[in-house]
Formats: C-alpha cells, sequence, structure tokens
C-alpha cells in the first residue's frame, strides 16, 4: 500500500487537472471528483470524510415492501400528488410516536427527499407576502439550501447559532425577524455540521419570536433520533425527539428517509405541515397560485410544477419501514449506532494527536458522537488544513461553506469510513501531527 504523505506533484497535478485552486474552498462534490482521482492513480484508499451520504444496508422491510409494490405493478401509474394513503397514515403516525405531535394525514406530503422539500418551501413561502421575501439560515447548516435560495433569487440572512445558544439566542432571532422581512427560518438538530443539538428551551425560544413576527419556523429533521446521548426509539414513550412543533404555530418538519432508514437511493422524504400553515391564506399568494391556501399551494402548485409528487414504489417503502418503527417491530435507532461507535474512534484519534474539536459543547455538554464531526489543527485555518490532509489520504470539506464563522475548521462525516480504515486513520492523523507539530 502507498504511504503517505502521497507525491506532491502527482496529487497537484491531479488538483490542476479538475480546475480547483484550493481543494480547502472546493465544493463537497469537486473534493469528492478530487479524491476519486487521486484514489486511481495512487491506489491508496482515502479515510473519505467528505460526503454526508448514508453508509448502512436500507432496512429489509422497506426493500421488501418496495418490490411488492412493483409486481402490484405500481410503476405504471402515476402516484397521487399528495401521496399514498398508506405513508400519510404512517407519517400521522410516526409523528405521534416519536414527537408527540398531533397532526393530519392531510398535512404529511412526500417529496423527492427533503432537498425537493426544502426547495419547495422556499418558492412557495416567500410568495405569500410581498414584504416578507428572506429567508433566515440558523448556521452552520447545509450549503445545498443556501444555493437553492440562491438559484431561486431570494435574499438569505444568517449567522452562526453556536455563540448564541440558550438565551442569548432570543435576542439574536429578535434583531432579525422584527425587521418584518423575514418569511421563514431554517436550522437543523441534530446538527450538519457541528452535530449539536438545540435543547427544548431554545426550541422554545425559537417558537416563541417565530411566532411574535409570524414567521414560518422550517426544521430540518435529517437526523431523526441520532442525538445517541437519550434513546428516542419507543414508539409512543417518552423522551421524544425535541421539536420546535411542540411551541410554534406555523411550522414545516423535513423528515428525510435518507439517514435515518438508509433509504437514501430513492428519493424519498415527508414533509409535515401544521394545521396553521397548511390553512394559510393570503390575497398576495394569488398572484403565482391558482389554490387559496399554502398546503393546496405548495402541493398542487409547486411540486406539482417541480416533479408531479415522487417515486410511487418508494412510499410503500417508506410506509413499511415507518409502520415497523410504529408497531414497535424496528427500533431504528439501534441500527444507527455504528455511526456512534466510529465517531467516538475517530475523535479519540484526532484529540490524541494535536488535534481539537471545534463545536464540542451543547451550552455546558458534550456534544454526541454521530454521523457528523468538526475538527481543526492548531495554527492552520480549515483551507490550509484540508489542503494539506490530502496529502495524507483524508478528505473532509471546510467549514467555510456551510456559514461557519468558524474558518479553521473542517467538517466530517463518519458514514463511507469502513472499520478496516479506522486503525489506518489513526496511523495517518499521527503521521501528520508528527510532520506538522511545531
Amino acid at each position: 500500500m502507498t504511504q503517505v504523505p502521497l507525491n506532491k506533484a502527482v496529487v497537484d497535478s491531479i488538483i490542476a487537472k479538475n480546475n480547483i485552486k484550493s481543494v480547502g474552498k472546493a465544493s463537497i462534490r469537486e473534493v469528492k471528483k478530487v479524491v476519486d482521482d487521486v484514489e486511481k492513480e495512487t491506489s491508496l484508499p482515502f479515510v473519505r470524510m467528505e460526503m454526508g451520504v448514508p453508509g448502512l444496508p436500507t432496512v429489509k422491510v422497506g426493500v421488501d415492501a418496495q418490490i411488492q409494490a412493483l409486481k402490484d405493478g405500481v410503476s405504471a401509474i402515476y402516484p397521487d400528488i399528495y401521496g399514498t394513503a398508506e405513508l400519510k397514515h404512517e407519517s400521522k403516525r410516526f409523528v405521534k410516536n416519536f414527537l408527540d405531535i398531533d397532526v393530519s394525514e392531510d398535512s404529511c406530503v412526500p417529496t423527492a427527499g427533503s432537498m425537493q422539500s426544502g426547495f419547495a418551501i422556499f418558492m412557495t413561502l416567500t410568495k405569500m407576502d410581498e414584504k416578507k421575501n428572506k429567508i433566515l439560515f440558523i448556521d452552520p447548516g447545509f450549503p445545498v439550501q443556501k444555493q437553492q435560495c440562491k438559484i431561486l433569487g431570494i435574499e438569505m440572512e444568517h449567522f452562526d447559532v453556536y455563540d448564541y445558544r440558550g438565551e442569548k439566542l432570543r435576542e439574536k432571532l429578535e434583531s432579525y425577524l422584527s425587521k418584518g422581512e423575514i418569511a421563514g427560518l431554517i436550522y437543523s438538530s441534530p446538527n450538519n455540521p457541528g452535530w449539536f443539538c438545540f435543547n427544548e428551551k431554545e426550541l422554545q425560544i425559537i417558537a416563541e419570536v417565530a411566532n411574535k413576527y409570524d414567521v414560518v419556523v422550517i426544521e430540518d429533521l435529517a437526523y431523526f433520533g441520532m442525538d445517541f446521548r437519550k434513546d428516542y426509539s419507543k414508539p409512543g414513550v417518552p423522551p421524544f425527539q425535541p421539536t420546535v412543533a411542540k411551541w410554534a404555530k406555523k411550522y414545516i418538519l423535513m423528515i428525510s428517509g435518507s439517514k435515518a432508514f438508509s433509504y437514501a437511493g430513492e428519493r424519498i422524504a415527508v414533509m409535515v405541515m401544521s394545521s396553521a400553515v397548511y390553512s394559510w391564506h393570503s390575497d398576495y399568494m394569488k398572484k403565482y397560485f391558482a389554490q387559496d391556501t399554502f398546503g393546496r399551494a405548495i402541493v398542487f402548485g409547486t411540486i406539482y410544477a417541480l416533479s408531479s409528487g415522487t417515486a410511487h414504489s418508494a412510499q410503500y417503502g417508506l410506509a413499511a419501514v415507518m409502520k415497523a418503527c410504529n408497531d414497535g417491530e424496528y427500533n431504528f435507532v439501534e441500527a444507527l449506532k455504528d455511526y456512534e461507535r466510529k465517531a467516538h474512534f475517530m475523535k479519540e484519534a484526532l484529540l490524541e494527536n494535536g488535534f481539537h474539536i471545534v463545536y464540542d459543547k451543547d451550552l455546558d455538554v458534550k456534544i454526541a458522537d454521530g454521523f457528523y464531526f468538526t475538527f481543526a489543527y492548531e495554527g492552520m485555518s480549515g483551507e490550509e488544513l484540508l489542503n494539506e490532509l490530502i496529502y495524507y489520504g483524508i478528505s473532509a470539506i471546510s467549514l467555510d461553506i456551510t456559514g461557519s464563522s468558524r474558518s479553521e475548521g473542517l467538517r466530517a462525516c463518519v458514514s463511507l469510513v469502513p472499520h478496516e480504515l479506522l486503525p489506518v486513520f489513526k496511523e495517518r492523523v499521527k503521521k501528520f501531527n508528527e510532520d506538522h507539530k511545531k
């Protein structure tokens, strides 16, 4: 096996061929392409942490249900744009069982992944009130969501929330929402990339300020139940996944099938709207939609125009997985704990070799080990660190592209790192530290 560091001239020529000036400033997909090419040229297996891609097998009950649906001929039939009855029913049950929130089946709408949910929400939300045409991002966050707004021509505001945890969050939100320009605010919890989680007090603050200024809260639950410090796996039994829906009037939840159920390849998610959002009417929206409420506009206006719904068979697969969770026959959280184990090992290896964790606390509590973590090396910016780690067979992405104010850091995803490469990772960060410590 080729040893690290790799030949600098070889790696640099590959970076140049990809027309990239700095790997540390590259997008996720650009980093992936560079690493693909370096692996091919050098035969060195990289410890790949750049892509937030699920690394576990899809739940069998879902695959079986999807196969059966295909055998039953659903691939020949357009699905109802508002979703199959089975998925809407199990989504309602899932929200009640694992969030302790009551919603209507009508307000549970399948989409082509949460990526489509976000795009449709941004597009529809900013056409409800002429004065409210901005989206507030509580950062750090998923870079592509900002790209969606940019494509749509939607103005954005954002701030790194890490310095405004707890009661400090209220005043910070007030400073943005009080201007009357914010249509909706969005965040993820657990957070991508920091993996910190808002506690119930913070979620209540978000809801109270949003309610005060009639702003819609968009809660991205891409990593549902994956704060492994508490067990959110038992249907109908506390503790429940913390959610702003406990207090917010107008909220939209994005529940992805990709991470919690390892169903990423089928592009399936459920968008869940509060009754106040679903029935929300404005005269201004008539300029864009034939429908007269937000719920009908986003389904029969926006989603119809985007894709006419999402894949028919995948809805049966996700419905079956949710049913198994709802019935207590499948523990989806237990199946995900491999991410926790890998993150714990990798963070310990970094801490032993001169690195530190960037987003390390939930207020005064150590963050969980999970799908993502952030790390840095003393004396290096995130850009410099990633540029250098490439020569050591390690990839990640810079926090710069996530809206983080911590330019020294990188985001790592553990999902695609096989267990056999964990000792290799430890040796490579040890070698990196030996070559760079002052």
